[in-house]
């Protein structure tokens, strides 16, 4: 877990610095969300669980990037590995970098509701002390279309997906998968209610099946929904327009890792779960 954190640490830095002088648009903020009704694989009792996060995402002359760190810290349902009562600590890492077409090749590709076509690519990292030791590595690229959102923005991708990840209890411990496809789709899309700003925001993906697991189990297709309502309370109290954001969200993943629901017969897991989480959100933008 230490290495994952040094580097979500040198991304951070990295990317913060090499676009504070070149960017057209930037924003970052600290993010904090509460949930108590996520499931993971093989646990069945419902997790509470408190998340902190960093994100930056920035457009500059050529195209845009987008990261996110999430520090995932559960309640002793999800326990820590050899910790007694104490609850499973993850750190989740997301990157992403779009090459716009318009911009890097002067491409007139804008036509009614599409404002670009880009190229993406990116990566995931995860650990967690849990006594499976998960340490998920995924790579993806592929093309993305660019919708034009009024003040706002929605992205769909279609994505080659290839991951490779660990486990202490499975036929393999160390899995690669088979490459699959991912389609994602982004949005951020501002919504006025009176002298109130909001915006509706969020990320949808669907990964199709990726062969077999470290149990020598057929993984099924996955998907993973995660949106919220944000308000501009900042604004409402003084305190700035766009610095302080408080609101609803919500979680769904079903087959959560490729994991199927249910598990098949024979199979020596107890039920995956599919979670459906109220969650509540707050952001500090910088």
């Amino acid at each position: 877990m230490r290495k994952i954190i040094l580097l979500a640490l040198v991304i951070c830095s990295l990317t913060a610095t090499s676009q504070a002088g070149a960017s057209d648009w930037s924003d970052t903020y600290i993010g904090y969300r509460w949930g108590s009704h996520i499931h993971e694989p093989a646990i069945d009792p419902a997790i509470t669980k408190n998340i902190v996060s960093f994100t930056h995402s920035s457009r500059y002359s050529l195209g845009s990037n987008y990261l996110n760190v999430d520090i995932l810290m559960s309640d002793r349902n999800d326990p820590a590995n050899g910790a007694g009562s104490r609850g499973a600590q993850e750190i989740y890492v997301t990157y992403r970098s779009q090459l716009n077409f318009n911009k890097a090749f002067q491409a007139p590709v804008k036509f009614g509701v599409v404002r670009d076509v880009s190229f993406t690519a990116g990566f995931d990292l995860n650990t967690k002390d849990t006594a499976f030791a998960p340490r998920k590595r995924v790579i993806l690229a592929g093309p993305t279309v660019n919708f034009e959102i009024s003040g706002g923005f929605l992205d769909v991708s279609v994505l080659y997906y290839k991951e490779w990840n660990h486990n202490s209890f499975g036929v393999n411990k160390d899995v690669e998968f088979d490459g699959t496809y991912m389609v994602s789709a982004s949005w951020g899309i501002p919504i006025a209610l009176g002298t109130v700003s909001s915006v509706f925001k969020g990320f949808g993906n669907y990964i199709g099946p990726k062969g077999l697991d470290g149990a020598l189990v057929e993984t099924a297709a996955e998907t993973l929904v995660r949106a919220s309502w944000m308000f501009d309370f900042g604004a409402v109290v003084g305190l700035g327009k766009a610095k302080v954001f408080l609101g609803p969200g919500c979680e769904y993943w079903h087959n959560k890792f490729g994991n199927p629901t249910p598990i098949p017969a024979g199979a020596s897991t107890k039920p995956n779960h599919t979670t459906f989480c109220p969650t509540i959100q707050a952001e500090i933008h910088f």
